[in-house]
């Protein structure tokens, strides 16, 4: 999905390895059995990757909890987006990723 949506707008390759591993450590807080949606959207210059629903409680765990072999759930999302916020949506907890895009002259 994420490779789609590089190539219709023009993504760099950092930040298509930003997105991909921003993903990657969101959905390493799932059990194998959730349920997860990843809404993409796209306005100006801004593009937000919305991941969820989660529980709560877990998510808060993953993002919290400092790992003895790396960074915090929290660490990595802060530095492959420009803004990370936890959004509340029907008693569930969702997670927004936003970065900027470069502008592409054409």
């Amino acid at each position: 999905m994420i490779g789609g949506l590089a190539v219709r707008l023009d993504l760099t390759f950092d930040k298509l390895e930003d997105l991909q591993v921003a993903l990657g450590a969101l959905l390493d807080c799932c059990g194998d059995d959730d349920e997860v949606t990843i809404r993409v959207s796209h306005e100006g210059t801004s593009l937000t990757v919305a991941v969820g629903p989660f529980d709560g409680k877990t998510l808060a765990e993953g993002l919290d909890r400092e790992p003895v072999d790396g960074p915090s759930l929290e660490r990595v999302l802060e530095a492959v987006a420009d803004k990370v916020e936890r959004v509340e949506r029907d008693g569930a907890t969702w997670v927004e990723l936003t970065t900027v895009l470069e502008a592409v002259n054409g």
